[in-house]
């Protein structure tokens, strides 16, 4: 009511001022009275769309009743009101009749700016509209016109002036016509106009309602159904060719001003030119899209529109990064020219008040004492107040009886209307962007936002200006409407949030955080699509690499080795006809530049999105930091885990897993297509390789996920070391692998596959120090378990270990307490799955030693010169220290820390340490006597091909050698006077089955003799000299020259 109030006075006041209206003369009193009209109407239509509004009103009132003890006193008037204007347009058509006069002038002054706005594509292009390079003479001549603010005043604002104006005075459409050519083209141009946000008022249907009851406006009633047939029919594409034409013209002045930022300043009018017309075109389209039944849907559909936007924001971008060139050159050019200019021109007026002198005084002086030094000084420029004094001097000079008219001045007026926009230039340039290239009204179309940015990702050749959506979502703040009470400023905002905890945010707060939090979800969804996109056209990239890299593996070239040997002994091989294999390289050969391949089209489709993400280092919205890159970071991120994790193509059902080898093949295509991500995007691609490959080397990834060191180490340990156990697989010293063994049921994988050096170096480079460390501790769980064993073992036959252990020199008591024992086949066997476990260790350790090598040999040259020259006094504690840094970078150690770590989590409460020293030393004895045994079984033949035993029995000598060190070092004992106890022991029980003469116990005898050799060669602690004071050796050298003789033979 109020408002409505102040709008009447101010109306009656104007007419009865007579008030002179020019848009090209007293531009902002003209603008703001047209805006002041059509605000006034827009309100009042709103109002009447309301449809609860009677009983929003009521409830008003009853509120207003109940917290002051009486009704609104306003409330009847209110009430008459709502009644009133339940036909807005008609009951102001009758309330603006005497303001018609006022009205129609200020309309039809626009007869010289509208017009010039509203051209066809053809006549922008024929006048070579917004180009810098038509005129290269003229390029740095700075852009003039009479009329400086109409040039970039909004084509919507102008339609909304005439059709509302018109409405309201629609009497000058008889009489004058100008008004009707204005009005005329203005429907013929849309079909409906924006009220507020996404409220639409559509003009034709609207306007014939009203003047279809007038009588004598069957003629205006026919020009508004010719005017809707022409904007349904040619609307459409007449839109659809300015914005074709605005793109290339954006594009070339935005390429232009990014070489030579310089020219913003002579040609910034033709910057907020472009600005205004692209704004213009895309909430044309906006507004149509949705609310309009299209004769040709093409019309409405610009899969293109990204690319004006994107033109759009990087001019923005220029004007913000160039301000202060723009700074030093309009006020050089206001104290150069603008003020002398202004000083002639007021000199020469005839009559010239003393107010009025005054004021145009300040305004010289103003510009007179502006200097250079000011903008490199950073000083801030504020020239509002210059601005205010114009307008009133304007409201003052528009009078009809003023002594200084301002329609006797033109020249005056325009001049003005030239500096106010110079000052612009100078303390207002974000401001002017937000006039002129505001396009919050995005946020009130979410929908077709998120269409037009789908529409942009489908489109290869659109994708590259997908960012400027994300920008856009800057803009939403600036929607906020200073008629919206609930919209307040960020000041309001931020003194609610440093309120008291518990105080409650008011309603008014809502509507500010729901357009931040839209714009917030909005940026991030973008953001966050086109990282996927990019991610996954670099996952098809790296797929397609991936099947290249496949190609050169080395089990595909044994077809055409085949082949060429075929071929030189002139063997036919093969059916006729069999299409020949391509080889490797041959997508690289092309025949014709015109022929594009896939991988082509990725590639390009790639760059072009790359180019968006890496467009912007960061942007603002509401107040919260968006970092393109970073989208696309934590996508490869979790892109790269799940692709190696699939790499390895494990098959829990069949126990299927890719060899180690592959995978780094396929793992290292997939790395190189990745880094060369960095050629397009500045992303640190190295440290998504630490962050991903490092998890890889932990049982868990971040996410709680398995990882390939889960995976391999399961695969090793359940798979391949078990089928170890069950005698399907030997470990072959000679070829440093695990082999299959010919069985009855045919394994699936070959051992030899997945553990010779090569396939133990990739799974070393794969899993790196971290990961071979957690297999080794998995490794030293499972021997672990196994030494348990043997301790219930040795506990059960205690009473006889012990006995045995101080009669080794009597033969027949020692036999006689062999027969008493208990589990000894089970004793051996448990020793040999724990030799097994250690030898693989073994490979892993030196495959990562030799990996390491490769990669940091002077560290590793340095821990090895610091394991090998410990001194012997050292303390145990240190020496282990020692040892972990060792055995970190795989290098060999005396005593295997891995495996004391994994021994003493096993000391019982129950048993005190003499106790467990004791089982430990019985245990050594127990695998002693047991020895001889291994000579009765068919399997425990030594092949000097393998330089083992197919039983796997030659790995016993490693596993006494490590438990033994493991143990009494942990028991504190002497390692080498229990070693020697030992090798007492068992020479003396292997003499004993040379005395045998069962051919069945000692059908393998000297292949068990020389498990003492082994066990001597694979000690640090034993010597040869000690082997020959228990063992004769000539008894060694014969079984050597046995087993070789047999093998010999029976391969004879």
């Amino acid at each position: 009511m109020e408002f409505k109030d102040h709008v009447c006075e101010l109306l009656n006041t104007i007419d009865v001022c007579q008030v002179f209206f020019d848009i090209t003369v007293n531009f902002d009193l003209t603008k703001n009275y047209l805006d002041l009209v059509v605000t006034y109407t827009t309100l009042m239509m709103l109002l009447s769309r309301i449809e609860e509004r009677k009983a929003i009103i009521g409830l008003y009132n009853y509120a207003h009743e109940m917290t002051h003890g009486s009704s609104d006193r306003e409330y009847p008037r209110l009430g008459q009101m709502i009644v009133d204007y339940e036909n807005p347009l008609k009951k102001m058509m009758e309330e603006f009749v005497p303001h018609g006069k006022s009205l129609s002038d200020a309309l039809v002054s626009l007869q010289m700016v509208y017009p010039r706005r509203n051209l066809s594509a053809d006549q922008w292009r024929n006048a070579q509209l917004l180009s810098l390079i038509s005129a290269p003479s003229t390029m740095l001549n700075p852009a003039q016109s009479d009329t400086m603010p109409c040039e970039y005043l909004s084509l919507d604002a102008m339609e909304k002036w005439i059709v509302f104006g018109f409405i309201l005075c629609h009497a000058a459409l008889n009489s004058d016509p100008a008004a009707l050519s204005l009005w005329k083209l203005a429907l013929q141009s849309s079909s409906c106009l924006c009220l507020f946000r996404d409220e639409v008022f559509h003009i034709h249907k609207a306007a014939e309602d009203l003047f279809v009851n007038i009588r004598g406006y069957n003629k205006r009633v026919n020009d508004i159904r010719e005017c809707k047939e022409s904007a349904l029919s040619h609307a459409g594409s007449m839109h659809r060719e300015r914005r074709k034409f605005l793109r290339s013209a954006l594009k070339e002045l935005a390429t232009v001003l990014a070489d030579q930022p310089g020219l913003l300043g002579p040609k910034a009018l033709f910057v907020f030119m472009a600005l205004s017309f692209a704004r213009d075109e895309i909430i044309w389209l906006l507004r149509h899209a949705d609310n309009i039944q299209k004769k040709s849907t093409d019309d409405f559909i610009d899969k293109h529109i990204a690319e004006l936007i994107f033109y759009m924001e990087e001019l923005r971008a220029h004007v913000r990064k160039y301000g202060p060139v723009m700074q030093r050159y309009y006020v050089q050019y206001l104290s150069g020219f603008d003020a002398v200019v202004l000083n002639e021109l007021v000199q020469n007026l005839s009559v010239c008040p003393e107010d009025e002198s005054i004021i145009m005084s300040s305004f010289v002086n103003t510009m007179t004492s502006l200097s250079v030094k000011q903008v490199e000084d950073g000083e801030v420029f504020d020239f509002r107040g210059m601005r205010l004094d114009w307008f009133r001097l304007q409201a003052y000079t528009s009078v009809s009886k003023a002594s200084l008219g301002l329609a006797d001045h033109r020249e005056l007026g325009k001049m003005m209307n030239t500096i106010i926009f110079h000052t612009k230039m100078v303390d207002s340039l974000v401001e002017m962007l937000v006039e002129t290239s505001d396009l919050s009204i995005f946020c009130f179309y979410s929908r077709a936002f998120e269409k037009m940015f789908q529409q942009c990702l489908e489109l290869p050749s659109q994708s590259r200006y997908s960012i400027s959506f994300p920008l856009l979502c800057t803009h939403f703040m600036s929607c906020t409407h200073e008629l919206c009470p609930e919209e307040v400023s960020r000041t309001d905002l931020e003194s609610v949030q440093q309120a008291p905890r518990g105080a409650q945010m008011s309603d008014s707060l809502h509507r500010r955080h729901h357009i931040g939090d839209r714009s917030l979800s909005l940026c991030n969804m973008f953001l966050d699509e086109m990282a996927k996109q990019a991610r996954n056209l670099i996952t098809d990239i790296c797929t397609e690499q991936c099947t290249l890299s496949d190609q050169l593996l080395p089990k595909h070239c044994a077809k055409t080795i085949s082949q060429a040997v075929n071929k030189k002994s002139k063997k036919q091989t093969g059916k006729k006809g069999e299409p020949e294999r391509e080889k490797p390289g041959v997508e690289s050969m092309r025949k014709n530049r015109l022929l594009v391949t896939n991988l082509d089209k990725l590639h390009t489709a790639l760059s072009e999105l790359c180019f968006s993400i890496n467009y912007v280092p960061n942007m603002m919205v509401w107040e919260h930091t968006f970092t393109p890159r970073e989208y696309l970071t934590s996508h490869l991120e979790i892109r790269f885990t799940k692709s190696i994790v699939g790499m390895t193509m494990y098959n829990q059902a069949t126990q299927e897993i890719a060899k180690p080898s592959e995978l780094l093949t396929s793992v290292r295509a997939y790395m190189t297509v990745l880094q060369s991500i960095e050629n397009y995007v500045q992303i640190d691609i190295t440290r998504v390789f630490n962050n991903v490959l490092l998890q890889q080397t932990q049982h868990l990834d971040s996410h709680g996920e398995p990882t390939i060191t889960s995976l391999y180490t399961n695969w090793y340990l359940e798979t391949l070391l078990r089928q170890v156990s069950n005698g399907h697989i030997a470990y072959f010293p000679a070829m440093k692998a695990f082999v299959n063994l010919p069985t009855e049921n045919e394994l699936t994988f070959n051992a030899e596959e997945y553990s010779d050096i090569s396939e133990m170096r990739s799974l070393s480079e794969l899993l790196g120090p971290y990961g071979m460390k957690f297999l080794s501790e998995s490794l030293m769980w499972h021997i672990s378990s196994q030494v348990a064993e043997l301790k219930k073992l040795v506990v059960d036959n205690v009473e006889v270990l012990t006995q045995m252990r101080t009669s080794f020199d009597k033969p027949d008591h020692m036999a006689a307490l062999f027969k008493r024992l208990s589990s000894v086949d089970s004793v051996l066997k448990r020793m040999t799955i724990i030799g097994v476990i250690l030898s693989f260790r073994s490979l892993a350790q030196e495959a990562l030693r030799d990996v390491l090598s490769c990669h940091i040999p002077f560290l590793v040259s340095s821990v090895e010169d610091f394991k090998d020259h410990i001194p012997r006094e050292t303390d145990m504690k240190v020496a282990m220290n020692v040892y972990e840094l060792s055995s970190a970078a795989g290098l060999p150690c005396e005593i295997d820390p891995a495996l004391v770590v994994a021994l003493s989590s096993q000391k019982s409460e129950n048993i005190s340490p003499e106790e467990e020293y004791k089982i430990a030393c019985l245990l050594m004895v127990f695998v002693a006597v047991s020895m001889p045994t291994l000579a009765s079984n068919v399997m425990s033949q030594y092949s000097p091909a393998i330089e083992g035993h197919c039983n796997n029995i030659h790995c016993l000598a490693k596993a006494i050698n490590q438990i033994a060190a493991a143990l009494f070092t942990i028991h504190k004992g002497s390692i080498e006077d229990r070693l020697k106890e030992f090798l007492a022991l068992a020479s003396s029980s292997l003499l004993k089955i040379g005395q045998e003469t069962d051919k069945t116990t000692t059908r393998n005898r000297e292949s068990v003799y020389l498990l003492l050799d082994m066990i001597v060669q694979e000690s640090p602690f034993l010597t040869m000299d000690l082997l020959e004071s228990c063992f004769p050796y000539v008894l060694l050298r014969n079984a050597y020259h046995a087993v070789y003789k047999q093998s010999v033979s029976s391969s004879a």
